[in-house]
């Protein structure tokens, strides 16, 4: 057996997750059990391992000894890609100024024409936060979807 549950000097436990991350179609092996493929990517480290290593959920779970985290994170993730994928279908509306603009989750994210291309807003109503986004994009839907990653981004740290 050469995975890293049989490895000498290698914790089976005591492990913290510092993030969890889709793959999508980039996926990859299970770097401690060296066994499964992973599309979500679990990033672990511990005081007494020198390297982060990146794993499934299962041995998340086994890492962490919480049976309950790494699923939760995980299935933010999958709700996460699932609304993604039908973003671009959602209530979007024209404003006043005939951008196209979406109201969710208590945030207003708006389109519009910039340079040769199409940026973004996003809104916090209360109490008022506005983010835009850092790059221009050769379509109005690339700018939605950008958006929608700027969502998640800001919900994460508003």
């Amino acid at each position: 057996m050469t995975d890293k549950w049989a490895q000498q000097g290698v914790p089976h436990k005591g492990w913290e997750n510092t993030g969890v991350y889709d793959l999508g179609a980039d996926r990859m092996t299970c770097e401690m059990c060296e066994a499964r493929e992973i599309r979500y990517a679990h990033h672990m480290s511990h005081p007494a391992y020198p390297n982060e290593l990146v794993v499934g959920c299962h041995c998340a779970e086994v890492m962490e000894e919480d049976y309950v985290g790494p699923k939760r994170r995980e299935g933010a993730l999958i709700n996460a890609a699932k609304r993604r994928a039908n973003w671009l279908q959602g209530n979007w509306r024209p404003s006043q100024k005939g951008n196209d603009f979406l109201r969710t989750d208590g945030f207003v994210l708006t389109v519009f024409p910039k340079g040769n291309g199409w940026s973004g807003s996003v809104i916090r109503r209360d109490p008022e936060r506005k983010a835009f986004l850092h790059r221009v994009h050769p379509t109005e839907d690339a700018a939605k979807l950008a958006l929608f990653d700027a969502l998640i981004y800001v919900k994460n740290r508003w």
